[in-house]
């Protein structure tokens, strides 16, 4: 179903409060995320930015109970407190960034997906460290100027949905912290699904990223419109693109439009980013058999 932002709950889950930083969009997805889930629901937060976030001891901007727990162990946890009979019903989310996920917590992620743990897994990417200096990880991609690549990555980034896919969830996703309302649909979707469930969301970060803190959800936009960022789900190992995505893959923005604006490029060598972009995007069309679906549409013309 198509949600307008006016048929999505008044409720708030994410109070004011809060200690993000200005700009901050893992704060925009998590509201949204924490409106499809409603109050039933445990938040499952390894160490990260949004452990931080919850506001000054001994009160918390966040609605919901929240399990603060090591780095490596988030989806250990969450399996946990889902197997435990009094939390039968009830919604367990592990919200953690990219380098708990894609680096850190990797190995008790894929455990939690081979035991099929009843747990929705939202990564919140912001592509770096956030929270201890914006050092790179796993997920900086190329050509980006952290603290620990002070010149710019000089590789490329580890494509963790490709390595969620290989482990067969029941359902998984990407979305965007620019696209409430798909962020919201894919929440509640995964959410009515028993079994591990995984959201993998792009959130721009201003003070990592280094660009003005109310280009939030403008950048968010055009990394999907230019093809560094996709929206998708994945179900019965058939992919499908949404609508952003498609538009994007038949006539991309300029990759220039997303890269200026950010100080984190500074420098970078377009064309080599421009190329493992037009390679990300062949591989997302051939996945989705994008080629063999608009000739089939065309013959039926």
């Amino acid at each position: 179903m198509n949600l307008m932002l006016d048929d999505i709950p008044e409720d708030e889950f994410l109070y004011k409060g809060n200690t993000a930083c200005a700009g901050c969009s893992a704060m925009l997805a998590l509201r949204y995320i924490l409106k499809a889930a409603g109050p039933n629901t445990i938040i499952v937060n390894p160490a990260c930015c949004s452990t931080v976030c919850q506001g000054t001891y001994p009160r918390s901007a966040y609605g919901v109970p929240v399990l603060n727990i090591a780095f490596a162990a988030a989806a250990a946890a969450a399996d946990g407190i889902a197997s435990a009979a009094r939390n039968k019903g009830k919604n367990i989310i592990v919200f953690a960034g990219d380098g708990g996920t894609v680096d850190i917590g990797i190995q008790a992620l894929s455990g939690a997906i081979e035991r099929n743990a009843n747990i929705l897994y939202v990564c919140y990417d912001n592509e770096a460290y956030s929270n201890t200096g914006m050092q790179k990880s796993g997920s900086t991609p190329y050509g980006a100027i952290t603290t620990t690549t002070p010149t710019g990555r000089k590789d490329s980034k580890k494509d963790i949905d490709l390595i969620i896919m290989a482990h067969r969830p029941r359902y998984m996703a990407s979305a965007s912290s620019a696209y409430p309302k798909d962020l919201f649909n894919k929440v509640q979707k995964a959410l009515s699904i028993e079994g591990t469930k995984f959201i993998h969301v792009q959130c721009p970060c201003p003070s990592g990223w280094r660009y003005a803190t109310e280009k939030s959800v403008e950048l968010g936009k055009l990394a999907v419109r230019c093809g560094m960022w996709f929206l998708y789900e994945y179900e019965d190992g058939k992919l499908t693109l949404n609508a952003p995505t498609k538009a994007a893959l038949k006539r991309p923005a300029p990759l220039e439009d997303y890269v200026k604006p950010q100080g984190r490029f500074k420098g970078v060598d377009i064309e080599r980013l421009q190329k493992e972009v037009n390679e990300g995007m062949g591989r997302i069309r051939d996945m989705a058999n994008m080629d063999a679906l608009e000739k089939a549409k065309e013959g039926s013309q």
